[in-house]
C-alpha cells in the first residue's frame, strides 16, 4: 500500500510548520480510509489473512513524499543536468556571436553579456549537508527553466525527504518502518516502507520527520539550506476483510452476470 505525502514547500517553509500543508493520499479509500486528500488521513488497514481464514501478522506500507508547485517528479533523471547544460551551450554560442559582433560594428558588449549572465542561471554551492542530487545544480523554475540570481523567487522547491518515522504506532510495534534502497529514480534512490502488524485492531498515530531545502545566501553563495518539520497521521487496523476494489464483494470468484437462454446475442 502507498501513502502520497504531498507538501506546499514554499508555504511551509514560510510559516516554518507543514500544518496546512500537506495533503495525504493512499490507495485505500474503497476500503475505508477517512479524509483522502487533506491533512488528516487515517489510512484503513483491514489486515491479510491465510487460506484459512485466520488473520496473518503483517502488511506493507510504503510512503512517497512530493513537492507541490516545482517540477514533478515524473520528468527523466537527468533533466536538471540536461537544462544546466542546454543553457550553458546557448551561453557560449551567444559569446561567440557577441564577439563578431562587437569587433565588426561596435556593440554594446557590456549590455549584451549582463544579458548572457542572466540566462545562464545560477549554480548552487556544493557542502556537505547538501551533497548528492541538488549539488552544484543550477536553479530552476516550476517550468523547468533556468532562473537567474536576481529572479529565485520563482524558483522550483526540491522534493521533500522523511528522515525518520515514530511515535506511537512504532513504539507500540505495531508497524517496524525502515529506509531501503530502490531502482526507482523518482525517490532519489530511497523510500520508506514499514511492516504492519495486522492481528492488532485499532487506531494507532505515528510522525513523520520531514526535512524541506529553503534557498538561502551565506557569504556571497547560494545553498540549500536544510529544514526539519514534523508531522502526523494514523492507521486503523481493523479484522474485517478485504474487499474487491472493483466490485466491493468480499473473497471470492467475482460476479459474472448470468443471461438466461434464448436472450443473449
Amino acid at each position: 500500500m502507498a501513502i502520497i505525502v504531498l507538501v506546499d514547500v514554499g508555504n511551509a517553509l514560510a510559516t516554518s510548520t507543514l500544518e496546512g500543508n500537506t495533503y495525504l493520499f493512499d490507495n485505500m479509500k474503497l476500503h475505508g480510509s477517512e479524509n483522502q486528500g487533506t491533512g488528516e488521513l487515517v489510512t484503513a488497514i483491514h489486515g491479510s489473512y491465510w487460506s484459512d481464514g485466520s488473520q496473518a501478522s503483517e502488511q506493507v506500507l510504503n510512503w512517497l513524499p512530493y513537492s507541490l508547485g516545482s517540477v514533478p517528479p515524473t520528468v527523466p533523471r537527468g533533466y536538471e543536468a540536461d537544462r544546466a547544460r542546454q543553457s550553458d551551450e546557448e551561453a557560449l554560442a551567444e559569446l561567440h556571436d557577441l564577439a563578431d559582433r562587437s569587433s565588426a560594428a561596435g556593440a554594446d558588449a557590456a549590455g549584451e553579456l549582463n544579458r548572457i549572465r542572466r540566462k545562464t542561471g545560477t549554480r548552487l554551492k556544493t557542502t556537505r549537508r547538501t551533497s548528492g542530487r541538488m549539488s552544484g545544480a543550477k536553479i530552476l523554475d516550476v517550468t523547468g527553466q533556468v532562473v537567474a540570481e536576481d529572479g529565485t523567487d520563482a524558483h522550483s522547491h526540491p522534493a521533500p525527504v522523511i528522515t525518520d518515522i515514530y511515535g506511537e504506532a512504532v513504539d507500540a510495534k505495531i508497524m517496524y518502518p525502515a529506509e531501503y534502497g530502490s531502482p526507482d529514480m523518482v525517490t532519489d534512490g530511497w523510500y520508506w516502507s514499514a511492516t504492519v502488524d495486522t492481528s492488532r485492531p485499532g487506531t494507532y498515530a505515528y510522525m513523520m520527520r520531514v526535512q524541506l531545502h529553503k534557498l538561502a545566501q551565506v557569504n556571497g553563495e547560494l545553498r540549500w539550506e536544510p529544514v526539519n518539520l514534523t508531522y502526523s497521521s494514523a492507521l486503523k487496523i481493523s479484522s474485517e476483510p478485504r474487499r474487491n476494489a472493483f466490485t466491493k464483494a468480499g473473497v471470492g470468484p467475482l460476479p459474472i452476470p448470468h443471461t438466461p437462454p434464448g436472450q443473449g446475442a
